[in-house]
This record gives structure tokens, C-alpha cells and sequence, in this order.
């Protein structure tokens, strides 16, 4: 049922997207060559010419939003984020509306068509366009949520939900449930054989009976749905549920006991009609990888480009004030727990660990040199790392790597550490931002990397980058 739910509502969105974009496209040509607000100099294009394009639009913009993560139906997004959302999500449908039809105009309009300028749009439709198709998506999205919530409130069209298991998984099937009222459910209670204990309810949530009593709980209580959220030392009793809920009208959900092991998002998988748990999915795939490379790219060789000048002045200070090689190479691990070779700034005299080995470094650490104090002060030292993300090695952001030698004591100590190895490792990251870096709590460190891992998309992305110009450039990580 939420699955189907959802699918509805994301098709609703999809379609409400498309026909918000479409007037956006309209109107942005209306106020650009009708309205007389605008002065018109180069003469006015036929509607015909922009008809021509909206085709393009109203499969480009939910193309774009579904790049951006916007039909992933997240718990907790607040309307603060869905409008950054929509906004680069927009920035994004504009983007490839300018590729293609500029593509169409170059390779497949006719002589003629490209004579009168067919599929050309003006510069300031398009950004007309922008800020409408914001305007109109976001409040669409609003209005939807306000509805819907209205909706609940008032308590029509509930689905009642009855839980079987009161402990640490039936807790988290409440709090889920509670945290997604636009869902329309209504959690009634919980049913548990240690509800003759001392055992009680959980968030005003009553504890009901026992297992044996669901048949007559459910009626009594009018239950639409049942979901199963047992230990893995009570499955046994599954069979006896499904034996007293196969007398009720009512739709049985089992949630898995897998807690101690899912991190990440779950999935399932389909294995020739062999339904398969895939327990650490991550939404870091497939055409999202191709979006975030293209983005490292085209942003670090525009860093490397700003900064050369800075780059030369700090490698003729670090060559001058200490011997040795201007950039410093560390083995690191990135995706997949693969090697490889990270550069750095060289901020400490040579064979600062020939006695001491691996070691973390300090704020006021006597290996560093005096223009390499400043260097780490400023962050500066990482700036090297842009060549790392042009190589392929690295992201913009992402969890920080980490050296070998202590990837081999945390992962033994800190459950779920090695997960923080799915995607490629970054400059700065979630944890960075929010002041996990350096000699910090590497556990709060972890929990913030793979909410990151999770929750990936490219506002996250941009927000991360954001805070990290904001916060100070380039958060220091060692």
C-alpha cells in the first residue's frame, strides 16, 4: 500500500510538474514579446517557434527534477529544501532544454527551419522561465502537501495500523509512520506477548493484547493494515499471524529483522522472480554518478583554473622556506576501498613520520613548517585535490579519505565504517561542514558521512559546497 501510494503521488507530481512547466514556458513568452513590459528590439518570433520547444519542456523539466532526487519521497524534507530542490532542479531542466534544442537546431531542422530560427529561444525567456517555473512548482507542491495534511487532520480517509512488536523495530515502524502523516495512516497501538508485563506503550501508543489476540483486536479496533515487526527470535510466530489474520480483511506487512545490519537504505531486488534484500542501497548510481562527475569536472577545472595564480605563489613559498618536493603524495582509500595517491601542499619537513610513524596531526604540531602552519590554518594545503577530482579519484564532496593504516583500526572498531567507502571520497562533506573534522569523533563522523551516502543529490551537493565557502574555504580534515 505505501508503495502504491507513492507511486501514485509520484506520478501526480510528475504530471503536475510537466503542465506547471508548460504554462511557465507560455507565460515567460507572454511577458517577454506580449505583455509590453519588456522592450522588444530584434523584432517578435512567431509562437509557432516556442510551440516548437514545448514538447521539450514538459519531458525535460520532470527529467531534471528526477536527476535532482525530487520524487524520492524522503522523510523530514522541510519546505526549505523543497524549494532548493525545485530551484536547481529548474536551473537543471534549463540546462538541458538550452543542449537540446540547440542540438535539434544543429543536427535535424531543415535549411529552412534553421533560416527563420526554429527551436531558438531568447536568452530572457529562458530565465523568465526559470523563476516562473519555480514560482508555480513549488507552490503546486504546497498546495498539495497543505491539502493532504488538512486532509489528516481532520481524519478522513485514515488507513488504521496496528503493530505487531513493541520493541526497538516496531518503534522504528511508528516513528516512521508518525513522521509521514502525508501517508494518511493512523498508528492505533501495538500488540506484544510481553504486554501482561511491565512492558508499556511507546509515544502515546497503547499496548493493545498479545500476539493471540490480534483476530479480535482487529476487529475491534477496525485495522486496516498489520505490520509485522517481530525479532528474529519470534519469527516463529509469524506463521500464527498470518493463520488469525487470513480470517480479517486486512493487509499484513512484514518488516525484516535487519536492523543490525542496514545502514543504508534498503531495496529489493528481483532475481528472476526470487525477491532479493539488497540491505545497503545507495542512490549514488547509475546516471546520478555521470551528473556528479560531470559536475566535479566542470567545477574543479574552474578552480584550477581561478586559483592558478595562488598556486603558484604558494608553491614558490613552500619550495623557498623548507628542502624538499613542493606537493606532498599520501596513499588514501577511496571507492570500493581501493587505494590510491592524494596531493597535498607540503606543510611538514620531510620525514616528519620516520620516527613516530602514522600519527595524527595537531593544530600546533612541531613537524609543520612556518609557511606550512599557515597553510593548514587556511585550509590551503588541500587545494592540490582538485587535480585528484579531474583524475577521477576523488568528488568535490564526499567523505574525507582516510589513510590505510587507521581504515584497518577503525573498521574493526566502528560498526558500518567500511560503508562510508561507496562513493568517492571528497575535498569537504556533510561531516566537514557540520564540524566533524580533524581529531573528532570519528563515530559522529560515520553518522554523518552515511546520512550523506543516503540522502545524496546535487542540492545536498551544492549546499555542502555552499557552507564549506561560508564556514571557511576548504574545511581542514587532518
Amino acid at each position: 500500500m505505501v508503495r502504491r501510494y507513492n507511486r501514485l503521488l509520484i506520478a501526480f507530481y510528475v504530471v503536475t510538474d510537466a503542465v506547471m512547466a508548460l504554462w511557465a514556458f507560455v507565460l515567460a513568452y507572454g511577458i517577454r514579446f506580449e505583455s509590453g513590459l519588456i522592450p522588444v528590439t530584434r523584432g517578435y518570433p512567431p509562437i509557432e517557434q516556442y510551440v516548437n520547444v514545448l514538447p521539450f519542456i514538459g519531458v525535460l523539466t520532470p527529467l531534471a527534477f528526477q536527476l535532482q532526487g525530487i520524487y524520492r519521497l524522503r522523510r523530514g524534507r522541510s519546505r526549505v529544501d523543497d524549494f532548493f530542490a525545485v530551484l536547481i532542479g529548474s536551473i537543471l531542466a534549463v540546462v538541458l532544454g538550452l543542449i537540446s534544442t540547440l542540438y535539434v537546431q544543429a543536427y535535424y531542422a531543415s535549411e529552412e527551419a534553421k533560416a527563420r530560427g526554429a527551436y531558438e529561444v531568447s536568452q530572457l525567456v529562458w530565465a523568465l522561465f526559470l523563476g516562473l517555473n519555480v514560482v508555480f512548482t513549488y507552490a503546486s507542491r504546497e498546495t498539495v502537501r497543505e491539502l493532504l495534511e488538512r486532509r489528516w487532520r481532520a481524519g478522513i480517509g485514515l488507513k488504521r495500523i496496528l503493530i505487531a512488536g513493541a520493541g526497538d523495530l516496531g518503534r522504528m515502524v511508528a516513528d516512521r509512520i508518525l513522521q509521514h502523516r502525508e501517508l494518511g495512516y493512523q498508528v492505533v497501538g501495538f500488540v506484544d506477548d510481553r504486554a501482561g508485563g511491565d512492558h508499556i506503550g511507546y509515544r502515546g501508543l497503547p499496548l493493545l493484547g498479545t500476539l493471540a489476540e490480534v483476530g479480535d483486536i482487529a476487529q475491534r479496533e477496525r485495522i486496516d493494515h498489520l505490520y509485522v515487526a517481530l525479532p528474529l527470535e519470534e519469527h516463529s510466530k509469524l506463521l500464527g499471524l498470518m493463520e488469525l489474520t487470513s480470517r480479517e480483511c486486512i493487509e499484513v506487512k512484514v518488516v525484516p529483522d535487519l536492523l543490525q545490519f542496514i545502514a543504508l537504505r534498503a531495496r529489493i531486488e528481483d532475481l528472476d522472480g526470487l525477491p532479493i534484500i539488497n540491505v545497503n542501497d545507495v542512490p549514488l548510481q547509475g546516471l546520478n554518478t555521470w551528473v556528479k562527475r560531470v559536475i566535479d569536472v566542470v567545477l574543479s577545472g574552474l578552480a584550477v583554473l581561478v586559483l592558478a595564480i595562488p598556486f603558484a605563489i604558494i608553491t614558490a613559498l613552500v619550495r623557498l622556506t623548507s628542502a624538499g618536493p613542493v606537493f606532498y603524495r599520501q596513499e588514501r582509500m577511496g571507492l570500493d576501498g581501493k587505494a590510491f595517491t592524494v596531493y597535498k601542499f607540503r606543510s611538514m619537513y620531510v620525514g616528519a613520520e620516520d620516527t613516530t610513524g602514522p600519527i595524527w596531526a595537531r593544530d600546533d604540531d612541531p613537524r609543520a613548517t612556518p609557511i606550512g602552519r599557515w597553510l593548514r590554518k587556511l585550509d590551503l594545503d588541500e587545494l592540490p585535490q582538485f587535480l585528484n577530482v579531474l583524475k577521477g579519484d576523488m568528488s568535490i564532496v564526499g567523505p574525507r579519505p582516510e589513510r590505510p593504516f587507521f581504515v584497518e583500526q577503525f573498521k574493526h572498531r566502528i560498526p558500518q565504517y567500511m560503508l562510508r567507502h561507496k562513493v568517492k571520497a571528497g575535498i569537504t562533506g556533510w561531516a566537514q561542514v557540520n564540524g566533524w573534522r580533524g581529531n573528532t569523533s570519528i563515530e559522529k563522523r560515520i553518522e554523518y558521512d552515511l546520512y550523506y551516502i543516503e540522502n545524496w543529490s546535487v542540492t545536498l551537493d551544492l549546499k555542502i559546497m555552499w557552507l564549506t565557502l561560508v564556514r571557511g574555504l576548504f574545511q581542514r580534515a587532518y
